[in-house]
């Protein structure tokens, strides 16, 4: 399950772009998992038909993934075959990260491929007519401005930027014999895995082929605005989808489903964001060279990586690494002994054999050792510096340790350090476990820890808190200088000039707060 201000914030991102219909059908599915249609009318009360318009719109905004499975009948009756839906949570908190996709996109392929890019954002998937239909508006380039969106949409594929849509309602085949009667035998305390086990195979089975998921067909190339539908192509630019606009959105599902249609492909950025993060961190860690050698082999490994989260790199050569590394800022005056010493400082092992001399990265461990960092660096703000020095004794130990040992070892009075390891454990920062000691004299111990992945989840809970505030924040500053905003620039002078630049610099303030932010929810969440 989602922690609870992660859906708090998810239903607000859903109310903010498609009203608020739209974000309680999204917090039904959120809170109460995976529905069929009936379940979500009867526990939102709303119709039947808003309910559906609803999970249009949100399926075509990749925010729901639909998927039938066959449901056992009645005595006497055939089995029948239902539609379930289940929110996509990464999804809809990927809103917040879109200007950095987008800033992805302009620095790597330019401003062309940015407006075709950014339309996917704002419409959630098109086919390439819509899309061309888009540029031709957008742009100034008359008749060729059909070729150039097709050549820049070309690059977004060849990038894996965009990717085909996946099919809008797989059919989940029904489990074995042998699968039923081990799910049966493992009983009641199963059935929660056993529902992510149901969704994950429904996303699988809704994804394209591998060979299919970045391939453009010659045939639609040939498209034109022309033979497709009036209601599919009737695309504008900067509107918001609103509530008062519903049904032009799901007017464009109603596409024929032969058509392809295209999005944006999130897990790119995200692992682009991941490389990213991991060079920054090590530049600060460790030192500028390592950083080098660690965004080289990253480069090399990100076309064969199989999986958003891996563990560690793919295996490069010495000499393929060493071929990257020169190609980089810094990384010119480098020799093979100064990468392999960068090497060794990023935690690979030297091979005894040069033959094959090959290297890998524990991404793993360098995600990990940011955590901590950011964590320590939250319990240094809020706690002071003795809480800190406990804090990071705790978490390099990673075992049990006793009161006494930490009082002696970070110089911590013990009356402090029991008062200070109190409130972190109250905080949900540590965990304390008590040892009573029996014999001719009987006493108490205290016993302190850190459960890692516990922490991870509470630290990431109070950021999706803290990332809704800030959301909260910016709507109500909008709100309270509605005025200012929708007067002409020229008119604002004076006082009012001065109420537009104060609005201004709140709001640049805020969203650079949300944006860092969101590289912590990333590091917690995503990583």
């Amino acid at each position: 399950m989602f922690s609870p201000h992660g859906i708090k914030l998810a239903v607000y991102l859903i109310s903010s772009y498609f009203g608020d219909l739209n974000a309680k059908v999204c917090e039904c599915l959120l809170r109460r998992g995976t529905q069929p249609l009936a379940q979500v009318v009867r526990f939102t009360e709303l119709s039947r038909e808003n309910v559906r318009n609803c999970l249009l719109v949100l399926i075509h905004h990749n925010c729901v993934q639909a998927f039938a499975v066959q449901q056992e009948g009645g005595f006497g009756e055939a089995p029948k075959v239902i539609t379930n839906y289940m929110a996509l949570f990464d999804n809809i908190i990927h809103k917040l990260r879109f200007p950095k996709f987008i800033e992805i996109v302009s620095e790597e392929l330019g401003k062309e491929c940015e407006e075709i890019f950014e339309g996917l954002l704002q419409h959630g998937r098109l086919s390439l007519s819509q899309i061309i239909d888009r540029y031709k508006q957008t742009s100034n380039q008359g008749d060729s401005s059909a070729d150039a969106a097709r050549d820049s949409f070309n690059r977004l594929v060849n990038t894996k930027f965009v990717e085909r849509c996946p099919a809008p309602e797989p059919f989940l085949e029904p489990l074995t014999e042998e699968e039923a009667a081990a799910a049966k035998k493992r009983g009641a305390k199963s059935a929660k895995i056993q529902a992510q086990t149901m969704e994950q195979r429904a996303l699988t089975a809704a994804a394209p082929m591998d060979s299919l998921r970045f391939l453009v067909e010659t045939d639609t190339w040939n498209d034109s605005v022309e033979e497709t539908d009036k209601k599919t192509t009737d695309v504008t630019c900067g509107t918001k989808r609103k509530q008062d606009n519903l049904e032009s959105n799901t007017e464009l599902l109603s596409t024929d489903e032969k058509k392809v249609l295209w999005r944006a492909n999130f897990e790119e950025f995200i692992c682009r964001l991941r490389h990213k993060a991991c060079v920054a961190n090590v530049k600060v860690r460790i030192n500028n060279d390592a950083a080098i050698v660690l965004a080289a082999t990253l480069e090399l490994s990100r076309h064969s990586e199989t999986k958003l989260r891996i563990d560690n790199s793919v295996p490069q050569s010495i000499n393929a690494i060493y071929d990257e590394v020169i190609k980089r800022e810094g990384g010119l005056g480098m020799d093979l002994e100064r990468i392999r010493a960068s090497l060794v400082e990023l935690g690979c092992e030297v091979p005894l054999m040069a033959i094959d001399e090959t290297y890998s990265v524990d991404l793993k461990n360098i995600i990990e050792q940011a955590r901590i960092e950011e964590v320590e660096s939250i319990v240094l703000k809020r706690y002071g510096r003795e809480a800190y020095r406990m804090f990071r004794l705790l978490s390099k130990a990673d075992r049990l340790l006793e009161t006494d040992k930490i009082s002696d070892t970070t110089f911590v009075e013990k009356k402090d350090a029991v008062k200070i390891l109190f409130k972190l454990w109250k905080d949900d920062f540590l965990e304390m476990k008590k040892v009573i000691t029996r014999g001719t004299r009987q006493s108490e111990f205290l016993l302190w820890k850190i459960n890692k992945q516990s922490l991870w989840e509470h630290v990431l809970d109070e950021m999706y808190h803290a990332a809704l505030n800030l959301r909260l924040r910016i709507t109500h500053e909008q709100e309270q200088e509605k005025e200012i905003l929708q007067m002409p620039r020229d008119k604002l002078v004076g006082e009012l000039g001065d109420r537009y630049k104060r609005l201004r610099k709140v709001r640049i303030t805020l969203e650079s707060s949300l944006m860092n932010l969101d590289d912590a929810l990333m590091l917690f969440h995503d990583f």
